[in-house]
């Protein structure tokens, strides 16, 4: 908690949406000890222009502790990046929050299976109905529900999550103090009671229009598959998709059956350029992660569609026999494949990875090969079925 005020100081001064914080938690101990060094550290670091630097010279700590003692009143909760209970998901993209303003209590999103349902503001009917459908569904079948609370697509997803009495995530583009849509307010007080309003903005911001691509990055980094509801060619879910793609290429889109029409243009478009997989039902969604399906409730078995209520999807691998061999035995007798003609770095990397995910950075260590060397060879390994990613960027064998 020592920490929050000097990293809330360091986004009053340098900003958002920046790869800047992440590459403070390698080089410093702590973000105080960054912050006692002063003007001449900062500048050491070698990452701050001139002018960013004038910027934390001239911010004041106590704009930080003002911060802290509105979120106090308020009962807001805060995360900083480096506190133990920061998503590691989260963590793992180039550029995560410095700070997390949190109203409600997060769930344990690393370990529980989660959804971003996205669309356009100005919905159609079916639009509408198949959010809230969606939404009310995938909660029900105890998945997290991840959206940006604005009206349309994201509004009725919450709702329907809420309405099966599920978890939701509400990721705003302002402050959560911000009298953003008012006529959502009960709603996302709602949400705090099963789940949480967050944003990385201290609590009173204003929402600005580049708030929300910011935003969207949160979306889906929270999440292990996006689905997109309906989205024209020009549509805001098109960069969360984007950006879903840029922090792992391997997660799984999804685009509602939608008609030829103008409204459906970018839906429409992610099928046809096989983005995204074509959907009609939540179930279509629960099959894609039939390896992460499972539950704890029984010894990690997988579930069937009928006896998901109530259930919370675990994030992990059931037990299956291969060779006399339970899955927990797998991870230290990893079993690959012969004769498969691979070449001798993709053999490398192919015998470098078990059935316990592992990262690509510790991939790349393990071969000697740099990361976007690596890169193309698991891919061409998971075409042909021998590993798959699961989510962090870290792969297992099949």
């Amino acid at each position: 908690m020592n920490n929050l005020k000097y990293w809330i100081w360091f986004t009053q001064s340098i900003g958002y949406c920046t790869t800047k914080a992440k590459q403070l938690t390698f080089l410093y101990d702590s973000i105080e000890e960054f912050y006692k060094g002063g003007e001449q550290e900062w500048r050491f670091s070698g990452l701050f222009s001139d002018k960013e630097i004038e910027n934390m010279s001239n911010t004041p700590l106590t704009a930080a502790d003002e911060i802290i003692h509105k979120c106090n009143i308020h009962y807001y909760d805060l995360i900083c990046l480096d506190s133990p209970e920061y998503p590691k998901c989260l963590f793992d993209i180039d550029d995560p929050p410095a700070v997390l303003y949190i109203s409600g209590m997060l769930p344990d999103i690393d370990d529980r299976m989660s959804i971003a349902v996205i669309g356009t503001r100005k919905a159609s009917m079916y639009g509408i109905k198949s959010s809230y459908n969606f939404g009310y569904n995938l909660a029900k079948a105890g998945v997290t529900v991840v959206s940006g609370g604005a009206l349309g697509v994201d509004c009725s997803s919450h709702m329907g999550a809420l309405a099966a009495d599920g978890v939701t995530i509400c990721v705003l583009g302002c402050g959560i103090n911000y009298d953003y849509l008012r006529e959502n307010a009960k709603m996302r007080s709602d949400i705090t009671y099963k789940g949480a309003v967050i944003s990385e903005y201290p609590p009173d911001t204003e929402a600005y229009g580049y708030h929300f691509p910011q935003r969207n990055r949160i979306i889906s980094a929270l999440s292990d598959g996006v689905l997109v509801i309906e989205a024209g060619s020009k549509s805001g879910s098109l960069i969360t998709v984007s950006r879903a793609l840029e922090q792992d290429a391997s997660k799984k889109i999804f685009a509602l059956a939608g008609p030829v029409d103008s409204h459906f243009d970018g839906s429409n478009m992610l099928v046809k350029n096989k983005v995204a997989t074509l959907v009609t039902d939540y179930t279509d969604i629960i099959d894609a992660f039939d390896d992460i399906y499972v539950t704890s409730e029984l010894d990690c078995a997988v579930r069937t569609l009928d006896e998901v209520v109530d259930v919370i999807p675990i994030k992990g691998k059931a037990p299956t026999d291969i060779n006399g061999l339970k899955t927990n035995d797998l991870t230290e007798v990893p079993v690959h494949k012969d004769n498969l003609n691979l070449t001798e770095d993709e053999s490398a990397v192919y015998y470098a990875i078990g059935f316990e995910p592992v990262h690509i950075d510790k991939i790349s260590e393990l071969v000697n090969l740099p990361v976007f060397k690596v890169l193309p060879i698991l891919t061409t390994l998971e075409l042909r079925k021998l590993i798959k990613c699961v989510q962090g960027r870290s792969y297992r064998l099949i």
